[in-house]
């Protein structure tokens, strides 16, 4: 297999890997099999590993969800994909009560090594399809989560979400799936992603959690994004560049465990925060990056730590009314300006 430019590919390519390395891997979801799954990150598994550990399922998201918790904890290593992240509300009392609990509640005695696979994001399917719901996971004490935004990242992580002993949430970008090929959305929403979008290379590796990446060096201003926000967040960076202001992109990749050293040693250099999510404003990750920041991070600061998040609503179907409330990288450069007039 050649090298993966596409997150799809580089995801398909760490499943295959763990399934030949290790036989207690077994995926589950809606349609995973013979059609290949929704963004066809499944695609050919079933013929290759066979039904018993490529299994469709019923369309029951607490099924699907309650099934891995089983299977994890009676010693299979199970990688659920829930078609969208909005769905997994109807399986929280499986993932939030049980998995996420499990392990603590028995002492220890019993582990979860559970993986959940789901995409987030706005991509023009309205407002049940289109929410970055990662703060709910954020917030629930046992769950690890996870949001790539390359395919080497996501290679690397998944590998070692499968390996983990305990749950994984793992958010994947719906727009950066195929984002390295010419003319799809998402390189027209945030210009070339080809400099930041690091191929995934082959044969297994893992990248450890809670290891932050500087996606870019900069003095200035430290920029904290997620997922596709990183790419937005690129994409501001050299627009500000031409202005004279040096923009640090931090990718958390991990947001639990979170790397809160590399965040802070940023904040050290740079003074300035400017934290950029995909996710609805309100009780968001964004602000527990800020309270941390203002907080921990304080004796840093030369400037408020602004966030640019997605407004307060529903995400809208009309595309010009989802772009009006979703995050755009002038939005991020408008952010930043704002900081370094303090």
């Amino acid at each position: 297999m050649a090298e993966a430019v596409k997150i799809v590919d580089a995801l398909r390519m760490a499943l295959i890997e763990e399934m030949e390395r290790d036989s207690r891997v077994v995926l589950l979801g809606e349609d995973i099999g013979v059609f290949g799954g929704a963004y066809r990150v499944t695609e050919g598994l079933m013929s290759r590993f066979g039904e018993r550990r490529v299994r469709d399922t019923p369309i029951s998201e607490s099924a699907i969800i309650g099934a891995s918790v089983g299977a994890a904890m009676t010693g299979l290593r199970p990688v659920a994909e829930i078609q969208f992240n909005d769905f997994m509300a109807c399986g929280m009392d499986q993932l939030c009560n049980q998995a996420a609990k499990m392990r603590s509640m028995m002492g220890g005695q019993v582990s979860v090594p559970m993986v959940v696979r789901a995409p987030v994001g706005a991509t023009g399917r309205a407002a049940q399809h289109s929410q970055s719901l990662e703060a709910w996971f954020v917030h629930c004490p046992g769950l690890k989560v996870v949001m790539p935004s390359t395919p080497y990242d996501a290679k690397g992580l998944l590998a070692s979400a499968i390996r983990d002993d305990n749950p994984v949430i793992f958010l994947e970008h719906k727009l950066l799936y195929g984002g390295g090929s010419p003319g799809g959305k998402a390189k027209t929403a945030v210009g070339s992603l080809s400099s930041a979008f690091t191929p995934a290379p082959e044969g297994p590796y893992t990248i450890p959690f809670g290891k932050a990446d500087i996606k870019r060096e900069g003095t200035d201003v430290t920029v904290f994004a997620t997922s596709l926000m990183v790419h937005k967040a690129l994409a501001a960076a050299s627009v500000l560049e031409a202005e004279g202001v040096s923009v640090e992109v931090l990718d958390p990749r991990t947001l639990t465990p979170l790397d809160r050293e590399t965040l802070f040693a940023s904040l050290a250099k740079t003074g300035r925060l400017v934290v950029a999510t995909e996710e609805t404003r309100t009780c968001s990750f964004a602000a527990e990056i800020a309270a941390l920041a203002a907080g921990e991070g304080f004796v840093h600061l030369k400037a408020p730590v602004w966030r640019v998040c997605t407004d307060d609503t529903p995400i809208p179907f009309a595309p010009v009314m989802e772009d009006a409330v979703i995050p755009a990288a002038e939005d991020i450069a408008a952010a930043v300006r704002k900081v370094m007039a303090y």
